[in-house]
């Protein structure tokens, strides 16, 4: 169970593992928590397009529909209200009723009762900071982690379902510094100008992760990309995402890399399977007996909650 804030996440964030596993047979459910009502259009060629413009929020169902077609997995809508991105000097307040007010309860609620009905050994999500700090992916962290810890308890959310517990959680290593530096060398070697200068320049303002896992992937990352371009409102066709061909991501960075937050399994830190530690025979019994904790990594956050 992939769980993202908004759809295209799930495409720009572990696609290519989850087209790998889809291929090698498992069931893989994305969740998206919102509709991604109030993002903006990113693609230069249809910022004037009438039709989107009119009536964004089913352009993106049905570019979600597009993309999950194409990844092959299983797909979900939470059914919480997009934020937005607040913007200014000083920032103006979140709009009431969307995702990120909500009290936790409410949407850990929902997302307990996917798990029961779905039954993931794996959840993926974000870490403590949103992977970047917008609203709804902090927010995303908080209900996941929630959802999580409460699914195998039967006392926690009792109408939600028969508990199950996830065996691990994980966050998406997504484009950490070391991924990032090692495309930027790639493209100069090759006398290809890097967008990524700027971008590492402001790192040292953010934390550096610990990547436990990486899952070699190359192999779908034309999936991938294909799934992202599905959004077509999300995306720069000519932009930074798309700047290191395949061929090249493929030579210096076949992987894609997450961060073990908890499991309820035995585990290390050089695993190359989201799996790993899980023995297929008895995942289901330990699932269903509410098993001892016996990894939690998780960090504090370093930016504020947007309440």
């Amino acid at each position: 169970m992939a769980v993202h804030a908004h759809p295209d996440d799930e495409s720009s964030k572990g696609a290519a593992t989850t087209a790998k596993y889809v291929a090698e047979g498992h069931r893989v459910l994305v969740v998206s928590c919102t509709g991604g009502e109030r993002g903006d259009v990113l693609n230069p060629a249809l910022k004037d397009d009438a039709h989107i413009l009119r009536d964004l929020a089913q352009v993106r169902r049905d570019e979600m529909a597009r993309a999950i077609a194409i990844l092959g997995c299983e797909h979900t809508w939470l059914g919480f209200v997009d934020s937005g991105l607040p913007e200014g000097d000083p920032r103006p307040p979140l709009p009431v009723g969307c995702f990120a007010l909500e009290d936790i309860d409410t949407p850990a609620e929902a997302l307990v009762r996917e798990i029961r009905r779905f039954r993931p050994h794996v959840m993926t999500t974000y870490d403590e900071n949103g992977g970047y700090p917008h609203p709804d992916h902090i927010m995303t962290n908080r209900v996941s982690v929630e959802a999580f810890l409460a699914a195998g308890d039967p006392d926690r959310y009792p109408h939600a379902g028969e508990p199950w517990q996830p065996l691990k959680l994980y966050y998406n290593g997504g484009f950490h510094k070391e991924r990032l530096q090692t495309y930027h060398q790639a493209l100069l070697e090759r006398g290809i100008e890097s967008p990524f200068e700027d971008w590492l320049a402001r790192w040292e303002d953010r934390p550096e992760r610990r990547i436990s896992t990486r899952i070699p992937a190359a192999e779908y990352f034309d999936v991938r990309d294909d799934a992202l371009r599905a959004h077509a409102t999300q995306v720069d066709p000519d932009g930074a995402f798309f700047a290191v061909t395949n061929d090249i991501q493929a030579e210096v960075w076949p992987t894609d890399d997450f961060e073990l937050a908890m499991a309820y399994v035995e585990t290390d830190d050089d695993e190359d399977d989201l799996f790993a530690g899980i023995d297929p025979a008895r995942a289901d019994e330990l699932a269903t007996s509410r098993p001892t904790l016996l990894r939690d990594d998780r960090a504090e956050p370093t930016v504020k909650d947007w309440r």
